[in-house]
């Protein structure tokens, strides 16, 4: 499964941007470095479920379903900010790089508020397409380090044995590379490592990032009263990357406050159920919030994740069953299981996906929808109800 990653200098809102997209509470605090360990949680992607179309009753197994909405699990990392020169050790340095290996895409969580420093020390008028600029380099100087170690005789074998892909790929293995992506990268590049320069290998590390590690940039703490300009200035000079404004104390107020229930909130608006129960302060924070969700269409929390998925790592969800008339499994339980597959995905894919034996033992599968069978070359499409016929 892919793994999501937090980045982001200290102080700028990513933990509680981790505690709002995940069900898992990390420790909160307004000085830096809050975070030593990496947080790993759970959040969910969002898709609507065929259930409402099908109108049927879905008993979901490995997702949830609400109001016709299929929230299907993910995994998010957190690792603690990062501060210029992280990968010369600054701060707490390369252990937090490090943890960031397993990720295959990035949220960069940024102040938009620019009320923080580069070091996440508080600050006035920062600007926060500074903050994006030194991460992106933290990030490129990473993977340089790691692409540079023992450079010499890395190329100098590359040469001989006329394989720098090999080489290359098993050198950056560790950073969740692939051999494609390297590829990708180094067919720009003279053939031969040992003439590229410094300038070429830095080139070389950035291109590396954009291949693997595709990222957004959260515009974080969007309702201060500054951010609106710095979006818009994160927006014209980051043309590549989508930027979200996001609020992710408000994301986690709105959670809380629905489960204490005070209000209904569905991710894009919120309904005050009783309002003669709050007291002056509360109704004061619901109308800010409020006012906030009428203005962006939601937090953007949920945004962040769903744009992850689908569009920076190209995933569709796929529901595979057993009775292809009553969309269910072996047990009566309706739709049960959701999976996010890549964009391209066959039909025996999925079956490998499943488990291993069934794909060694696939025969064919039928699109339960059209009640048709497929090869096991067939892509597949978002939103397939599929079942897999396999040896027995």
């Amino acid at each position: 499964m892919a793994i999501l990653g937090l980045v982001g200098k200290p102080n700028v809102g990513k933990s509680t941007t981790f505690n709002a997209m995940t069900e898992k509470i990390a420790d909160i605090g307004n000085y830096p470095f809050t975070t030593i360990n990496p947080n790993i949680g759970t959040s969910f992607v969002t898709k609507p479920c065929p259930c409402d179309t099908l109108n049927l009753k879905c008993t979901p197994n490995n997702s949830k379903c609400f109001s016709g909405m299929r929230y299907i699990p993910v995994e998010v990392i957190d690792v603690a900010g990062l501060v210029p020169d992280a990968h010369k050790g600054k701060g707490m340095g390369n252990k937090f790089l490090d943890d960031l290996r397993q990720a295959d895409a990035f949220i960069l969580v940024v102040d938009a508020s620019g009320k923080t420093d580069l070091e996440g020390n508080p600050s006035e008028n920062n600007d926060p397409v500074e903050d994006v600029k030194f991460l992106l380099n933290e990030l490129d100087m990473w993977i340089h380090g790691i692409l540079t170690k023992n450079w010499e005789r890395l190329s100098r074998k590359a040469q001989q044995e006329k394989n720098l892909l090999k080489a290359l790929s098993e050198q950056l293995s560790g950073l969740n590379i692939s051999e494609n992506q390297v590829f990708a990268v180094i067919k720009e590049f003279d053939e031969s490592p040992m003439k590229w320069t410094e300038e070429d290998l830095i080139n070389v590390s950035t291109n590396l990032r954009k291949a693997s590690k595709p990222m957004i940039i959260a515009a974080n703490k969007a309702d201060h009263p500054d951010a609106e300009k710095n979006i818009e200035k994160l927006k014209e000079e980051f043309k590549d990357f989508l930027v979200i404004p996001t609020s992710a104390e408000i994301e986690l107020a709105l959670k809380n406050a629905q489960k204490a229930g005070l209000i209904k909130y569905d991710g894009k608006s919120m309904e005050v159920l009783d309002e003669s129960s709050l007291n002056d302060a509360q109704k004061n924070a619901l109308n800010y919030m409020k006012s906030y969700l009428d203005k962006f269409g939601g937090t953007g929390i949920q945004d962040l994740i769903n744009v992850a998925y689908y569009d920076l790592l190209d995933m569709i969800v796929v529901y595979p069953v057993e009775d292809e008339g009553k969309f269910c499994d072996k047990k009566g339980n309706v739709l049960p299981d959701a999976y996010l597959v890549k964009k391209g995905a066959t039909a025996k894919d999925l079956a490998f996906k499943i488990h291993t034996e069934i794909g060694q033992k696939f025969i064919y599968a039928v699109d339960a929808k059209k009640k048709l069978r497929i090869s096991a070359d067939q892509e597949l499409n978002d939103g397939d109800i599929i079942k897999i016929v396999s040896a027995a």
